[in-house]
């Protein structure tokens, strides 16, 4: 390919000299001549700064349209030189305003070179509908050697195009078409537009050089015509013949100038190196994002024993489908990738900069990957832990619904036997009569132990009617006096009240055998997203979590729901404790 487009560098070359060296023996003042060289030049110029992009980015129709562009626009200009040559004028005026369509989708698909939304799609199409259909007059009715007011001199032996099937006036056709063009290059700013407010910020300072220089061009163009009705400007026009040469070379040098902000961008890579010695494993992104200027980027890394990607906290991430919204570029091996980049497209015009900032960085890239490896399997490990500790609760809920079910409605059960034993024994029955007062006592203790032994399972009052009254319910079977301070009445889910409950619960039965408390406050409040549960007594304190599996127990489950608990307790100045539990764990 690359020979192929050497192929077509050469041919623009020998075209502007060709259409140059054609200006000498015709009869054209000087000045004219010379705006010719000038003019040729810079389409030279222009043709080779677009072979020059499509060489780098083959992969892209950037480079193509932008060869297209200035050499449409030399083959146009044929018509001007070549009169007296069929083959030439007929491939001159096909191409009268087929600039029009091949500037519109370059600028429209710049910088991926592929036109990213159906509005753009079917304004480009209708453009190169509406340049062919420009065309058919010229190719088929139009005779050269008649007068027409689009030209400035009569060639009465010029050649007819080799399309030509007969003669007819096209004046009025043409002005017609070329006011359409008007509304054309109006719809087109309004999609450049549109264009520039839906880009991400890196992507728009891509594109901000060549968009400027297309507002600039066709705000010339708008004004060219609605002073001139007509597309064409003549070398003898001196400010339009200048305007028209900036416009030819200002497309090409302006998104040149865009992908030299990314060869210049490049020279912050070394800048990353040293960036990347002092930034955290966390930071890399940040650092990466700050060198390729892309804010939106996120950094997958690839962990090779779970196969898949992550973030940089551990949690999996699933790399999206690349398209116009987001670009994905994969660092190592497809095999056994290291990470994988997920930004802007428009850092796909700048290929060797996103390979340079990946080399740069590897070595952060591994230790990142590790430290991601490392918070996985503590995520993984806390979700262990929150996966036990909601198989205790659910454990507990089952032998309380059994305690109830089974064993305590067994022994209500024996309650009413006895009853209907007494009433059939009577009130004399030999002594009988004591016998079953003594079994039902028995029974009523055994009752209320086995009711107190299903509350600390789980107490069902919890399930069905939340934490507050289950607090409540605490209080009034404290030994010492519980005052019950602000308790939220918001559900906080299962796992979260029943640590709650249990933290106080313990910490009310540490109370009771050890503090000689006379009083306890407990709240339980929420709080940035929190649930803090705080509870104090003013006991003799010295209360140490290390020495009792209670305490330690309530700091695993509270540990094992991401939350924090605290015990201050001062000899002789009462205990404090104090949870935190994420409400969204």
């Amino acid at each position: 390919m690359r020979a192929v487009r050497l192929l077509v560098w050469a041919a623009g070359g020998a075209l502007c000299a060709g259409m140059t060296l054609a200006l000498g023996p015709v009869d054209q003042p000087d000045v004219i001549k010379h705006r010719a060289v000038v003019y040729f030049t810079l389409s030279f110029i222009a043709i080779t700064i677009g072979v020059i992009v499509w060489d780098r980015r083959p992969d892209s129709r950037t480079g193509l349209l932008l060869t297209a562009l200035p050499f449409v626009e030399v083959i146009s200009d044929g018509k001007w030189i070549f009169w007296n040559h069929a083959f030439p004028v007929t491939l001159a005026l096909a191409c009268t305003v087929l600039y029009v369509p091949l500037f519109a989708h370059l600028v429209l698909s710049y910088p991926t070179g592929r036109l990213t939304t159906r509005l753009d799609r079917s304004f480009v199409l209708f453009t190169y509908g509406f340049a062919a259909v420009y065309a058919l007059p010229y190719l088929l009715v139009f005779d050269t050697r008649a007068p027409h007011d689009r030209f400035v001199y009569e060639c009465f032996d010029c050649a007819l195009p080799v399309t030509h099937v007969a003669s007819h006036d096209i004046n009025g056709l043409t002005d017609a078409l070329d006011w359409t063009l008007l509304p054309l290059a109006l719809v087109f700013l309004a999609l450049l537009g549109r264009k520039l407010v839906r880009a991400s910020p890196g992507g728009r300072r891509v594109v901000l050089p060549l968009s400027i220089a297309a507002f600039l061009a066709v705000a010339q163009f708008i004004a060219h015509i609605a002073l001139n009705g007509s597309p064409d400007t003549t070398w003898k026009d001196t400010s339009w013949f200048w305007i028209n040469s900036l416009v030819v070379i200002g497309i090409p040098v302006s998104l040149g100038l865009g992908l030299l902000w990314g060869r210049t961008a490049r020279s912050a890579v070394a800048d990353l190196v040293v960036d990347l010695e002092r930034t955290p494993p966390v930071g890399v992104r940040d650092a990466l994002a700050r060198t390729l200027r892309d804010p939106s980027l996120e950094l997958a890394l690839w962990l090779p024993d779970r196969g898949t990607y992550v973030d940089s906290h551990g949690r999996p991430l699933e790399l999206p489908t690349p398209g116009p919204e987001r670009a994905v570029t994969v660092i190592g091996e497809a095999e056994a990738p290291l990470a994988a980049f997920v930004h802007d497209p428009a850092l796909l015009e700048r290929p060797g900069l996103l390979e340079a900032a990946a080399a740069a960085a590897r070595l952060a890239l591994e230790n990142e990957r590790l430290q991601a490896e490392l918070r996985a399997q503590l995520a993984e490990l806390r979700a262990s832990r929150a996966r036990i500790v909601q198989a205790g609760d659910e454990e507990r809920r089952r032998l309380e619904r059994n305690l109830h079910d089974g064993a305590q409605q067994r022994l209500l059960g024996l309650g009413l036997a006895l009853q209907l034993v007494r009433v059939e024994l009577g009130p004399h029955a030999n002594g009988a009569s004591e016998l079953l007062t003594e079994a039902e006592e028995e029974l009523r203790a055994a009752l209320d132990d086995l009711r107190d032994l299903a509350r600390g399972i789980h107490p069902s009052i919890l399930t069905d009617q939340g934490l507050a009254a289950a607090l409540r319910s605490l209080a009034e079977r404290s030994t010492v006096p519980v005052s019950i301070g602000a308790v939220t009445e918001d559900r906080l889910g299962d796992p979260i009240e029943a640590a709650a409950y249990f933290i106080v619960s313990e910490s009310l039965a540490n109370v009771a055998k050890h503090a000689h408390a006379t009083t306890i406050r407990v709240s339980v409040t929420r709080r940035d997203e929190n649930a803090v549960v705080d509870i104090d007594d003013n006991g003799v304190g010295g209360a140490d979590p290390a020495c009792g599996s209670g305490l330690r127990g309530l700091s695993d489950r509270v540990q094992a729901l991401d939350g924090t608990l605290r015990v201050e307790s001062p000899s002789g100045g009462g205990t404090h404790i104090h949870a935190e539990i994420p409400c969204g764990s």
